[in-house]
């Protein structure tokens, strides 16, 4: 079973707080680690893996830190994810044929070659923008919710 791991969890938060900074605003990994609830060192780790991976840009220096590698509406979750994890798969048979002696007559192979796609479909189809257009809309209305309830 596929299952997110810790450092793609934060890999994705690091992802959504770049994205929602002012364009061109270079973010410390200091800053990452505090908003995101991120142990430093392991914030590190995953932005240095952003980093390789071509989805985050780092800047050296006294005004060093990070920026998204090209506009977030040009960067999927999709992207993110591999970025940090690896290719992402439902079962080994889907990426190495041969792994399973049984892959041209194992009857639950073409449903998990239909699972996969569809989860990448899904990731692939969602940018990091519509991601923190989503999450604003949200705080928008927990704010508005919080308001009302101490009218009350």
């Amino acid at each position: 079973m596929m299952r997110l791991t810790r450092a793609g969890e934060y890999g994705v938060r690091a992802v959504l707080h770049l994205a929602a900074q002012p364009e061109g605003r270079v973010t410390f990994v200091g800053e990452i680690s505090e908003k995101q609830d991120v142990p430093r060192h392991f914030a590190s780790k995953v932005m240095q893996l952003l980093v390789k991976s071509g989805v985050v840009r780092s800047r050296r220096g006294v005004k060093g830190g990070f920026t998204l590698s090209r506009p977030a509406s040009n960067i999927t979750l999709k992207d993110v994810i591999e970025g940090i994890e690896g290719q992402i798969f439902l079962n080994l048979c889907l990426i190495k044929k041969g792994e399973c002696p049984r892959d041209d007559t194992c009857p639950v192979h073409l449903v998990w070659k239909e699972a996969q796609g569809k989860l990448m479909e899904i990731l692939d189809g969602v940018t990091v923008a519509e991601l923190v257009a989503t999450g604003r809309a949200l705080e928008k209305k927990m704010s508005k919710r919080k308001k009302y309830i101490k009218s009350i």
